[in-house]
């Protein structure tokens, strides 16, 4: 019986996969037959660990620094991945940070522009960079880390990261409308509350506390929650899901 969830001999890039969900989502789509190239921008040795990890475990992975706000950085990155691994099949647009807590009268021009560089133009550019190969293939699939904060406004002081998130869920459907009919796929998940380095950086244990409290299942999501369902995604067994936003949070928000 065909294995539907297999990527063996796919090609996958992952943004932001040095911690938490983009190295989960690497190492686990490494066991699943992909070879992995693992995005990194400060955090060499965390992207040095997943690879090495990966590479154990009897599977293949580079790693590829690139600040994914830059055009040239991304085409670079995605340049290297091509000439070291192939052509890329699959493309996660995971790259993305709170930067800082904020509140409306301390948001600088400078760091809003920040937060929607890292959070959301990236995404655009990664995706921009994979395209040409992948409608020339007809082939391909996109999935894009979006945040519950998208649909809820976010947390204290995330107004702006929530902004980004949200602009990302629809630029997940506009890119699918367009990127469908030559036979590449768009979606996104949509994390709720995860335990990974993030909350460790912008939340406090009394505000994991209360969102916990808000959670049906009780308890913190998992990085790996994730990756399983960024990598179904990108597999064969989502053939027919296209610009859909697939929400990761125990119950927390329900549409």
């Amino acid at each position: 019986m065909r294995n539907y969830l297999d990527l063996t001999g796919r090609i996958a890039l992952i943004t932001g996969a040095s911690s938490g969900i983009g190295a989960a989502a690497a190492t686990l789509m490494a066991e699943m037959g992909a070879r992995v190239a693992i995005g990194y921008h400060a955090n060499q040795k965390g992207a040095e660990q997943v690879r090495d990890a990966i590479a154990h475990a009897g599977g293949k992975a580079i790693i590829v620094r690139a600040d994914v706000r830059r055009s040239d950085e991304v085409r670079s990155m995605v340049e290297t991945v091509t000439g070291q691994l192939g052509a890329i099949d699959i493309l996660i647009n995971n790259a993305g940070s709170l930067i800082q807590r904020m509140k409306i009268q301390e948001l600088t021009e400078e760091r809003w522009d920040e937060i929607m560089d890292l959070n959301l133009k990236s995404a655009m550019l990664c995706s921009q960079a994979v395209a040409a190969s992948m409608l020339e293939r007809k082939r391909g699939a996109i999935v894009n880390v979006v945040s519950i904060a998208g649909r809820n406004g976010g947390g204290p002081g995330a107004g702006a990261y929530a902004t980004a998130k949200g602009g990302l869920t629809t630029f997940t459907k506009s890119l699918a409308k367009e990127l469908a009919p030559h036979g590449v796929r768009v979606n996104a998940v949509s994390p709720g509350v995860i335990d990974t380095p993030f909350h460790e950086a912008f939340s406090t244990p009394e505000m994991l506390r209360n969102f916990v409290a808000t959670i049906p299942l009780g308890r913190l999501g998992t990085a790996m929650e994730c990756a399983t369902v960024i990598a179904f995604l990108a597999s064969d067994a989502a053939g027919f899901m296209v610009g859909e936003t697939v929400e990761v949070n125990g119950g927390q928000l329900m549409l």
